[in-house]
């Protein structure tokens, strides 16, 4: 399977039945295949018990809603004949109740992605499918109004793959929107029995391919805004009524947005195009826009990926271009050590089921704890106004995370 990731094509390699795993570069974040030996006893053990993602850190219960949008106002670039539609997961604080436990992923969504990732040979879907998330699902939604954030994942991932950081975030107080688009992962499950998987690997060639799917993402996260903080809903809409109570948790004067990958380029171009968009953050993402990091207005954004290929003297990174163009309140973080995908759930996922790479210099749940805190702190000081120091440059309890530009003015 071929799948183009970033500036590069990289080609999945099938999982041997030797006690080793070779990880794609697709998902490493790397140039090249990586082998790291894996006990594969040790996953299916973890299979047999289950597993779970972490906790949420902050002190409401989490809800989450998934719904079903189509845009009767566009066509979908993937598949002209149909409009576009996005699967929303919502997060939100939730009153203390029993329930149902949110599902992590369909069993099929499931089993695609392990296949992309050349892992169907060492873990189950029904183990990934499986994923315990810490939410209740369709639980009550807490009173009072709360910052939205909007998450858009990496290219050719589904929504899924950042539940930790959207029910961490829901847990502290914020409504957090997930976004699939449509033909944009390697499969989403859909209404009707549907399974999209990804029209659009094949056809994501150059550098303007891929500027084209941040902009048509930015359009995407506008709609989600419309549905989510509109009190009716149109007429005809897919999801029915079912957004409604979300409109009257959401406080519009405090929407954020924060994106991987390519999603990381349609969180800075929501933000230039949208002006109800007040904060972004770009994990791990070049931006690809001509002109990306201008028109912000003075509003915050903050990059934060790896120091390898996100340094200042990184090549094939176009972050010194946006740097310089962003006019607000602005801070570039580099993670020694980090991959990729160390900004989504895939580290602690594979740790827990006992594939972590011993070569990794950072641990799955190192992984998860360094993008919690600096997210929630960007969101906290600019959504919230609470300060976070956190932010304020390098402390000795993150050595791995530095400031490049932190002596540079804003």
């Amino acid at each position: 399977m071929n799948l183009r990731h970033g500036a590069t094509a990289f080609t999945l390699p099938v999982l041997s039945l030797a006690l080793t795993l070779t990880f794609a570069p697709a998902l490493m974040g790397t140039g090249a295949a990586e082998t790291a030996p894996v006990s594969l006893s040790s996953a299916r053990n973890a299979a047999v018990a289950g597993i779970e993602l972490p906790l949420p850190a902050g002190p409401y219960a989490v809800g989450t809603r998934t719904l079903h949008m189509s845009d009767q106002r566009r066509r979908d670039p993937w598949v002209p004949a149909a409009n576009r539609e996005l699967m929303v997961s919502v997060h939100y604080p939730a009153r203390a109740e029993r329930g149902t436990p949110a599902g992590y992923m369909t069993r099929e969504e499931a089993r695609l992605l392990l296949e992309a990732r050349g892992l169907a040979g060492a873990v189950s879907a029904e183990t990934v499918s499986g994923v315990r998330t810490h939410a209740l699902a369709d639980a009550r939604p807490a009173h009072g109004r709360y910052p939205m954030v909007l998450l858009s994942p990496g290219f050719s991932m589904p929504r899924s793959t950042l539940t930790t950081l959207a029910n961490d975030l829901a847990s502290r107080g914020y409504v957090v929107a997930a976004v699939d688009h449509a033909y944009e992962s390697v499969g989403t499950a859909f209404p009707g029995g549907r399974l999209l998987t990804c029209r659009a690997c094949e056809r994501v060639v150059t550098d303007e391919d891929r500027a084209r799917v941040a902009v048509g993402r930015a359009q995407d996260l506008s709609f989600v805004i419309d549905r989510l903080t509109t009190p009716r809903e149109p007429s005809g809409a897919a999801d029915g009524r079912r957004s409604l109570p979300f409109s009257r948790m959401i406080d519009p004067r405090r929407i954020g947005v924060a994106g991987h990958s390519i999603g990381g380029a349609a969180a800075a171009e929501v933000m230039r195009r949208d002006a109800r968009v007040r904060a972004g953050v770009n994990l791990d993402g070049n931006f690809f826009t001509p002109l990306a990091g201008a028109g912000l207005k003075g509003r915050p954004f903050m990059m934060m990926g790896t120091s390898a290929a996100h340094g200042p003297a990184a090549a094939g990174s176009d972050w010194r271009g946006a740097w310089t163009r962003m006019d607000g309140w602005k801070r570039w973080l580099t993670v020694t050590g980090a991959e990729h995908f160390t900004f989504t759930d895939l580290p602690v996922l594979a740790d827990r089921l006992g594939l972590s790479d011993p070569a990794a210099a950072i641990s799955g749940e190192r992984s998860w704890q360094l993008t919690r805190d600096y997210t929630t702190a960007f969101f906290d000081t600019h959504l919230r106004d609470t300060a976070r120091p956190l932010l304020d440059g390098p402390t000795a309890g993150r050595p791995e995370v530095g400031f490049p530009l932190i002596g540079q003015p804003v």
